[in-house]
């Protein structure tokens, strides 16, 4: 049976983003897991008794739907025992069991990568500065990864493909799902000139759970991440915190301190990151450490000039309001919660953050444990953490246990 099956199977029972770094470790591999057994995988402590159970709803001869869709498709799977599998990605406790990749799988071995994120409803200076941005970065040969959405997730593909350079797309969702339909062209465009890749298996939908997920995936293959026009409660500052968690750079574009749509740009810098004038601010980071990659082509010059060099000026007052083409887009599902009051809960908040919520305390507990009391999948468990650290109700403390607020 082709191990890829093995790899499907796992990801099917024990679902994304779960806890697999010490089970692969001990197993060897996906087909070593299945093959061990459930006696053995009793015996190893590693897995809990709701993950055995789990393990034994499906078999890997269940895959071949699976591969079918992806022959069809030419869609390529890239599982961890290959030699195209990112290894930034393999140190990630919760590494993705299978990447489904749309495009040229091999652009992600390219060691100089930069991760760019920000807010979907970006202003015009805000997508004007992430284009030039990623413009000059993919000129000198890095590799633009990013999210696929609307706003600045956009307008990263769209200048590393001006230039010419390779772009990485990570969704929320399974290949071949119909999710932001106006993107539809510049995903293929993407996978012509790089790669669309996913976690998920083919034809998952997006939803709440699946985009906190795919953030740790977009800092994980990259060395560092640049994050541009974000609020106080972007879902970009998640992906921030992943970078960090995983000793990735911080870098982020400054912004206008009376905007509101700054304000988590702006304390990301407070707090450490790296503030970024020019192309050259992130570049000279990697120049030596990728020279077989990297070149130094004319980043030199800051925002400004290139700014009016292309005829636009940075505004004087706060950035300019989205276009109204933008505002009639479809609203993303994941909307910017705002915090609550200390100790309560919004009642936009999800059933299932409600659950982690209850289990809980001030001492803090690891998500495994949450998980345990909960009933919920880890992914579901990380996916509700995420959300009640939105809101003001959760936080992560050292030893990676998350606390009530």
């Amino acid at each position: 049976m082709n191990d890829a099956a093995f790899w499907i199977w796992l990801l099917r029972t024990l679902g994304p983003a779960a806890v697999l770094q010490d089970i692969l470790q001990y197993f060897g591999s996906a087909r070593g897991l299945y093959e061990a057994g459930s006696a053995e995988w009793r015996l190893s402590g590693l897995l809990t008794a709701k993950q055995i159970t789990a393990l034994t709803r499906f078999s890997p001869s269940q895959s071949a739907d699976v591969l079918r869709d992806c022959a069809q498709n030419g869609w390529k799977l890239v599982t961890p025992d290959s030699l195209l599998y990112p290894n930034r990605l393999r140190e990630l406790r919760n590494l993705p069991p299978v990447l489904f990749v749309w495009g040229d799988e091999t652009v992600l071995l390219r060691e100089a990568q930069i991760a760019v994120v920000g807010t979907r409803k970006a202003s015009a200076y805000g997508l004007r500065v992430t284009s030039l941005l990623t413009e000059a970065l993919a000129k000198s040969g890095m590799v633009v990864v990013s999210g696929g959405a609307l706003g600045v997730d956009s307008a990263a593909h769209e200048g590393a493909l001006r230039a010419g350079g390779k772009t990485i797309a990570v969704l929320g969702c399974g290949l071949g799902t119909d999710y932001l339909r106006e993107n539809g062209g510049l995903r293929r465009r993407i996978a012509q000139n790089g790669a669309v890749i996913s976690e998920f298996l083919p034809y998952s939908p997006a939803s709440r759970t699946t985009f906190p997920l795919r953030n740790r995936v977009i800092s994980a293959l990259a060395p560092g991440t640049v994050v541009i026009e974000a609020g106080e409660h972007s879902g970009s500052l998640i992906t921030a915190r992943c970078a960090m968690e995983q000793g990735r750079d911080l870098f982020a574009v400054p912004g206008d301190v009376i905007s509101s749509a700054f304000t988590g740009a702006n304390r990301l810098i407070r707090d450490g990151a790296k503030p970024v004038f020019s192309p050259m601010d992130v570049l000279e980071e990697y120049l030596y450490r990728f020279p077989d990659e990297l070149h130094a082509a004319e980043t030199e010059k800051s925002f400004g000039e290139l700014l009016r060099e292309n005829g636009e000026a940075r505004p004087a007052g706060p950035p300019p309001a989205a276009s109204a083409q933008r505002q009639q887009e479809t609203p993303p599902l994941t909307e910017t919660p705002q915090s609550a009051p200390q100790g309560v809960l919004p009642d936009t908040v999800s059933g299932e953050a409600r659950t982690v919520y209850r289990a809980l305390n001030g001492a803090g507990k690891h998500i495994d444990e949450l998980a345990e009391e909960t009933g919920l999948s880890t992914a579901a468990c990380l996916s509700a953490l995420t959300e009640l650290e939105l809101y003001g109700c959760a936080a992560l403390q050292e030893g990676r246990k998350y606390r009530k607020i």
